[in-house]
C-alpha cells in the first residue's frame, strides 16, 4: 500500500491522518510513503516505514512547502498490484482513492485578509489564474482516482459548488489513547487556544482585554502579531509535545478556536477528546464536531464568540459536559475511522478480483 502525501516538513495538519491510518494497516500491508520532500524528523517518525522522497528541495519556507509543492506537481507511476492512496494535493497520480481536504485558493481566500497588505494584493492579482488552475488540477484528479473521498461535509461541498463528484465522506482519524483526560480535577484556571496562519487573532485580544486568561500554543510565526504575544492575559507556550498539549487540554476551562478556515478541525477533536468543551464558530469542519449546548458552543460570530468567552469565564457549565466531550471524541478515534477505509479498500479488492476472474 502507498500512501502519496504532502511535503514531510511536519507530521501535523494533512500528513496526521496518512500516518495514523498506516499503523493501523501495517499488520496487513507493507506501507510506502511517498513525498516530494522528506525532512530528517519525519523520516525518523517514520521509521519501520519505506520512505520515498522525489528530492525536490523546497524553495519556500516550510509552512509554504504544500501550497509550492501544489504549484510544482508531481507525477506518480504505481506498480498494478498495489493500492494507492492519494493524501496530497501536489501529485497529480493514478488512484484507488483521493482524499480531499479542501482546495488550497478557498483557504487562500479566507486566510488572506490576515496577512500583510503586499501579500494580499499580490494574491489578488495572482487568484483568476490559481483559481483555474485549482479546480483544473481536482477535476484531473477526480478523473485519476477510483473514489474521491472529503474530509468532512463542508470540504465535500467546496469541491461539488465545482461540479466535482465526491463519492463518500470520512472524517480524520484521532488516536484518541494519546488524547485523554489527565486530570480528575483539572484546574480550570485558563483558556486554552492556537496561534496559527488560520487564526483570529483580533478576536483573541477582545477576549484577552475581557480579562479571561488565555493560554497559547503552536509555531512562533511572524503573523502572530506582537502586541498580543506582550499581552498580560496571554500566555504564549510555543510548539508543544502531544503529550504537553493533551495536558494543556485537559486542564482548560475549555478550549478556545477561532478561524479562518478550516475544512475539519483537529483542534476541537482533540480537546474533546481530553475532555474540555470547545468555544468554536457555528461553520465550517467544527460545526460536523462539535455538538452546541453538549460537548461546547458554536458562536455565529465573533461578537457572540467573545460574549460567550466571557460568560463561561466568569459562571460554571454542567460538569456533565466533560464526559460527553469525550464521548463524541471516540467517535472519531482511529480504529473506528479506520474501519470505514477498511471497507472501500475490500470494496476495491472485490472488483479488481472479479475483473480478473471474467
Amino acid at each position: 500500500m502507498t500512501f502519496l502525501v504532502d511535503p514531510l516538513t511536519t507530521l501535523y495538519g494533512p500528513l496526521r491522518p496518512p500516518l495514523l491510518l498506516a499503523n493501523q494497516f501495517k499488520k496487513d500491508y507493507d506501507i510506502t510513503f511517498v513525498s516530494y520532500f522528506v525532512g530528517e524528523d519525519a523520516i525518523k517518525k517514520l521509521e519501520g516505514f519505506k520512505v520515498i522522497s522525489l528530492g525536490k528541495r523546497p524553495l519556500l519556507p516550510k509552512s509554504l512547502a504544500t501550497l509550492e509543492g501544489w504549484l510544482r506537481r508531481s507525477k506518480f507511476k504505481s506498480m498494478d498490484d498495489e493500492v494507492i492512496l492519494n493524501f496530497s494535493q501536489c501529485f497529480l497520480a493514478n488512484a484507488h482513492i483521493y482524499y480531499a481536504q479542501g482546495p488550497i485558493t478557498r483557504a487562500l481566500d479566507d486566510v488572506q485578509p490576515q496577512v500583510k497588505g503586499i501579500y494580499r494584493c499580490a494574491y489578488k492579482l495572482a487568484r483568476p489564474f490559481l483559481v483555474r488552475l485549482d479546480r483544473s488540477f481536482n477535476e484531473k484528479l477526480r478523473t485519476l482516482s477510483l473514489f474521491f473521498i472529503a474530509n468532512s461535509k463542508f470540504c465535500a461541498s467546496m469541491y461539488e459548488d465545482w461540479g466535482i463528484k465526491v463519492d463518500g465522506i470520512i472524517h480524520p482519524p484521532l488516536d484518541c489513547e494519546s488524547f485523554k483526560p489527565t486530570n480528575l480535577r483539572p484546574s480550570e484556571d485558563y483558556a486554552l487556544t492556537y496561534f496559527g496562519k488560520e487564526t483570529k487573532y483580533s478576536v483573541i485580544k477582545r477576549i484577552a482585554d475581557a480579562g479571561v486568561k488565555i493560554k497559547a500554543f503552536g509555531s512562533k510565526a511572524p503573523y502572530i502579531p506582537k502586541h498580543l504575544l506582550k499581552h498580560p492575559n496571554v500566555e504564549f507556550l510555543g510548539r508543544v509535545s502531544d503529550e504537553e498539549l493533551a495536558d494543556l487540554y485537559s486542564n482548560a476551562l475549555y478550549t478556545l478556536f477561532t478561524f479562518t478556515h478550516e475544512p475539519f478541525g483537529y483542534i476541537p477533536v482533540e480537546s474533546m477528546a481530553c475532555g474540555t468543551p470547545v468555544l468554536t464558530y457555528d461553520k465550517q469542519g467544527p460545526r460536523e464536531t462539535v455538538v452546541d449546548g453538549v460537548t461546547g458552543w458554536l458562536a455565529k460570530s465573533d461578537e457572540e464568540l467573545v460574549e460567550l468567552a466571557v460568560t463561561y469565564w466568569r459562571n460554571e457549565y454542567p460538569s456533565w459536559m466533560r464526559a460527553r466531550c469525550r464521548e463524541r471524541a471516540l467517535e472519531f478515534d482511529v480504529k473506528v475511522v479506520a474501519e470505514r477505509w477498511l471497507e472501500i479498500i475490500k470494496r476495491l479488492r472485490t472488483s479488481y478480483e472479479n475483473a480478473m476472474n471474467y
